[in-house]
């Protein structure tokens, strides 16, 4: 068996090599290996100098995040990293593949560095609501200007190697083997005489120059990271660097470091990690099922969705072709397409040859029977059960023997849709997300008969497209239409009784919502929801205040941003939404005929109502299977709904307030509002009353 950290001599460099697949994270093991290592390095008198590497794809690709909650045991990132630091022969680090985290801190540690010319560095922690607390925090900014820096930890993207070669954080570039180049490198250092060059005992880079660019970037967090703890404890870290001693700058970032790991920030953020790679554990499906092939895909409908979803399939290199009835939807699809590439193309995102590659991959067509040859299906038309059934009949006659029939429906029962096929087992929903070609989440809807396979290929294509690929069963609105229903019944409601849109929205966003819900139906349109309401109005509560507002706005004509007026105003130059204080009389004035009690609900009373209605419909849909963990369903609202991450997802943060305390408030707001609506779901019923959580439930599930 291989060593974790093993040790070998090329001449008289030693090569330390670290295998610990599948991305060498820096575990305990990975760290007793080196400590080891280097404590017998340091009194070889044979070793003229170090080269560390790793085996595998990568360098070190982060640490171990289990250790966060179960504690991180001897020895310690410091411990190991200073006895690195401190080798009185240069170390080399040879780093390919990506270093994050704590593989980047690792090499900072090292002396010198060189990287393979693909190779990437990167500080993530921010992402897990942490810093980088294994000496990032002080040493990047000794290496490449603090301004830099900042930028690289703030936003957690990796730095391309060349890139990390211009600003001094990679010392060379090698265009082969990385661990050749590495030994190359070293061998001139020693030719030269070189000593180590510690990076601790090097000045900050621009620290003149250190409360400007500070408080630059304290402004940028407050816009961009709006409530969160991590990104103003990384700036009190790095303003350490640039006032004190390294030593003294290190305690500052070990004290950061601990206060934020379980913060409510981190332990949200590493609840969502794991759980975005638990959605593709499938409990009804054997780990044996094989997915079927997908080469060549079909989209029905050359619309938004229709073309957005095609660009998913080009942008992963897979042939895609959109029929549409008309020749005009057509050439207004392919025309979106273009221009959304386009604007890649000026950004910098995308090169022009590989625009135009993706652009060959689309094939518009007005035949019907172009779509035999392919082996996904994808039907992308609006939210109307006559015209998708009869879409399925027709696919159900063109489409070969074993592809797949998948439905973009966000709503309908894709039961009912899948039995006018002869094949309902290869009819499976996918529900992508607007703008499709963006947002990252894909709602994979099992029906009755989905067969095992289908639903496999189904989470294999989302990993393909890079989506998010959650699995629900079917009901009006699958996991995530159906909780935003209470949701946005409430925030509708505050209206009749007082409330502003501004007041609502204001308080929703306050909380960390991307957008405020009243402000999401007028970009989307008012009547989208409106008339899928109607259309299901014999399933709707017995009151008539349920979604009143956006029946009235309807009635008006005032259907949002498209029209220039909805729950707000649109008529500035810049379109941006403006108060109407038209519609908050014709509210109050509804709400007062329909005997709705005349009050302002404050910020915390929205939230409570808005958030707390979700939650009870989560439970709902956990005890009635449609989701299969609650953590599934922090995913689905994280990456397709604007909920903040760092709250971990509805369920999450119900599970940080205690269910009891919701359960309490649930029942108090029975006794001031409608019953129907206020009753707590029998799941979170038992769940308060044995002090338990949706985190524990999930547990107990899997074992």
């Amino acid at each position: 068996m291989n060593e974790i950290v093993s040790c070998s001599v090329i001449d008289n460099i030693a090569v330390v090599r670290i295998d610990n697949p599948p991305v060498n994270a820096m575990d305990r093991a990975v760290r007793a290996g080196l400590n080891k290592t280097f404590s017998e390095l340091k009194n070889r008198s044979d070793i003229a100098a170090v080269v560390l590497a790793c085996a595998g794809r990568t360098f070190v690709a982060g640490a171990d995040i289990k250790e966060f909650d179960t504690g991180i045991r001897a020895p310690s990132f410091h411990e190991v990293l200073q006895l690195i630091e401190d080798s009185p022969r240069p170390v080399v680090a040879a780093v390919h593949g990506t270093a994050l985290g704590a593989g980047t801190e690792l090499a900072l540690a090292c002396h010198y560095r060189v990287a393979q010319q693909d190779a990437r560095f990167g500080l993530p922690e921010l992402s897990l609501g942490i810093i980088p607390g294994a000496g990032g925090t002080q040493r990047l900014p000794r290496l490449i200007p603090l301004d830099r820096a900042l930028d690289m930890m703030l936003s957690g993207k990796p730095l391309p190697a060349a890139t990390a070669r211009e600003l001094g954080l990679a010392d060379a570039l090698a265009a082969g083997d990385v661990v050749e180049g590495a030994i190359a490198f070293t061998r001139d250092l020693i030719a030269r005489g070189a000593d180590p060059r510690r990076t601790r005992e090097q000045p900050v880079k621009n620290a003149e120059k250190a409360d400007a660019i500070l408080q630059e970037k304290r402004a940028q967090i407050a816009k961009t990271m709006r409530n969160r703890k991590s990104p103003l404890a990384l700036l009190e870290a790095v303003k350490a660097a640039t006032e004190l001693p390294f030593a003294d700058g290190l305690k500052v970032e070990s004290e950061q470091s601990r206060r934020l790991v379980q913060a409510p920030e981190a332990r949200a953020l590493r609840h969502l990690f794991f759980a975005e790679r638990e959605v593709r554990k499938i409990p009804a499906v054997s780990s044996d099922e094989k997915a079927r092939p997908v080469s060549r895909v079909g989209i029905v409908g050359a619309g938004t969705m229709g073309g957005g979803i095609a660009m998913c399939f080009a942008n992963a290199n897979i042939p895609v072709t959109i029929v549409d009835a008309a020749q005009a939807n057509l050439d207004r699809g392919l025309a979106t397409i273009r221009k959304n590439y386009e604007r890649s193309v000026t950004r910098g995102s995308l090169k022009p040859d590989q625009f135009e590659q993706r652009m060959a991959l689309i094939t518009p067509t007005l035949d019907f029977s172009a779509l035999a040859s392919a082996d996904l299906v994808i039907e992308a038309v609006f939210e109307n059960m006559a015209l998708k059934k009869d879409i399925f009949g027709k696919l159900d006659g063109v489409a070969r023997p074993g592809a797949i029939l998948g439905t973009n429906t966000s709503t309908l029962d894709i039961d009912e849709i899948a039995a006018v096929t002869r094949r309902p087992q290869d009819v499976i929903g996918l529900h992508f997300f607007s703008p499709a070609n963006v947002m990252p989440l894909l709602e994979i809807v099992q029906a009755r008969q989905t067969a095992p396979d289908v639903l496999m290929t189904a989470m294999d294509v989302a990993k393909q497209i890079k989506k998010t690929g959650v699995v629900a069963k079917v009901c009006y609105g699958f996991i995530g239409n159906r909780m935003m229903d209470p949701y946005a019944r409430e925030a509708e409601h505050c209206l009749l009784e007082g409330a502003t849109p501004e007041q609502v929205d204001s308080a929703l966003e306050e909380f960390g919502m991307a957008m405020g819900i009243l402000a999401v139906f007028d970009m989307a349109g008012v009547d989208i929801g409106h008339l899928t309401r109607v259309a299901r109005k014999h399933l709707l509560p017995d009151d008539p205040t349920f979604y009143r507002c956006s029946a009235m706005l309807t009635e008006c004509g005032w259907l949002g941003q498209k029209t220039g007026r909805g729950f707000y105003r649109y008529d500035n130059a810049d379109r941006k939404r403006t108060p109407d204080p038209e519609t908050v009389e014709m509210f109050w004035a509804e709400g007062k005929r329909l005997g709705a009690a005349r009050r302002t609900p404050d910020r915390q009373e929205i939230q409570e109502r808005c958030f707390y209605a979700m939650v009870n419909e989560g439970a709902r849909l956990l005890e009635e299977g449609i989701a299969l963990r609650a953590s599934d369903i922090d995913v689905v609202y994280t990456s397709g709904y604007g909920f903040p991450r760092y709250h971990g997802g509805p369920m999450f943060y119900a599970d940080t307030i205690g269910l009891k305390v919701i359960r309490d408030r649930i029942l108090e707001f029975g006794r001031t509002f409608d019953r129907q609506y206020w009753t707590p779901a029998p799941l979170l019923e038992l769940l308060a009353r044995n002090e338990s959580t949706f985190d524990k439930w999930d547990a107990s599930r899997r074992a």
